[in-house]
């Protein structure tokens, strides 16, 4: 409890410290890109896959939830301000990584990593999408404090854009959509893996545009869209009916926030955005805690 205290901290922090950009300096475009460079110069075991997940969420949230997937075992936590042990008093060791990494700045020497670091494999096709994307690869912005090592993308082989699957023209919605900011054209992407039953839920989701695949809409993997109604889909398959009701609050604290952000980002694009659940209780909750959401319950899943 402790620590996610020095967490919110952080944030609040990262949210109200400002600097005026200096004459030439580097102009982030997006905090997105932002958190995809700075985590690409750390190891990560998963390839990255967490961090393409989170990229979105603030700086503190992506390290808290993503912090067990870095290795461990090539990186070492330094606190020459001596904030992050007074914040992580009590807390078991991981605490004071965590803190370390969170920190809206990073001071010099704060954190050490063995080695020379290549950029996950998620992290850089994120990025080369980005490019794509943007079309002007040569003009995309570096932070000059978080450079990627030129000899480890150097080593890599030019890789060719990714093909999506065979889909039909998609009329005058892709007209539409190029009028938009060219990050709210939905993408298909394929999904991040790891949890087969999700994902077939998901496809199985009527008039899904894109079964088999995500769908990236500003900046976020949505498990869903169905364009025929512009409709993003966010789908939670936890065996609600089964947890204690303590267990049922904490499930619907913990998701609130994230799904509440991610209907805002969908709403951005101009796209509805609902929540697909397995179980009449767990709509129930969530609509007690926020009736404006959205809420099915998916009786195909």
């Amino acid at each position: 409890m402790r620590f996610h205290a020095c967490i919110s901290l952080l944030l609040l922090i990262s949210a109200c410290v400002t600097t005026e950009p200096s004459p030439g300096a580097p102009v982030v475009l997006s905090p997105r890109i932002d958190n995809l460079q700075r985590a690409g110069a750390l190891p990560w075991k998963d390839g990255g896959r967490c961090v393409v997940e989170e990229a979105s969420r603030p700086w503190p949230v992506l390290v808290e939830r993503c912090f067990q997937a870095l290795d461990h075992e090539r990186i070492r936590f330094n606190d020459p301000t001596g904030r992050c042990a007074v914040a992580s008093a009590g807390t078991a060791a991981v605490g004071l990584g965590l803190c370390v990494l969170a920190a809206p700045e990073l001071i010099a020497g704060a954190v050490i990593v063995a080695g020379v670091v290549v950029v996950a494999v998620a992290i850089q096709e994120a990025l080369d999408a980005y490019e794509l994307d943007m079309g002007h690869p040569e003009v995309r912005p570096v932070p000059e404090t978080k450079p990627v090592p030129r000899e480890s993308l150097a080593k890599r082989r030019p890789r060719p854009k990714p093909e999506g699957p065979d889909f039909p023209p998609l009329g005058p919605i892709e007209t539409q959509e190029r009028e938009r900011r060219p990050e709210c054209k939905p993408i298909p992407v394929p999904h991040l893996g790891g949890n087969d039953p999700h994902n077939k839920c998901a496809d199985k989701i009527p008039n899904n545009s894109f079964p088999g695949w995500d769908v990236l809409v500003n900046g976020k993997n949505f498990d869903a869209l169905q364009l025929a109604t512009r409709t993003l889909w966010e789908v939670k398959t936890d065996n609600f009916d089964t947890y204690s009701p303590f267990l049922r609050k904490q499930a619907v604290e913990n998701q609130l926030p994230g799904l509440l952000y991610e209907r805002e980002l969908a709403r951005a694009c101009g796209f509805d955005f609902k929540v697909g659940v397995r179980s009449a209780a767990h709509k129930a909750a969530l609509i007690a805690r926020d009736d404006s959401l959205d809420v099915v319950v998916m009786d195909w899943c």
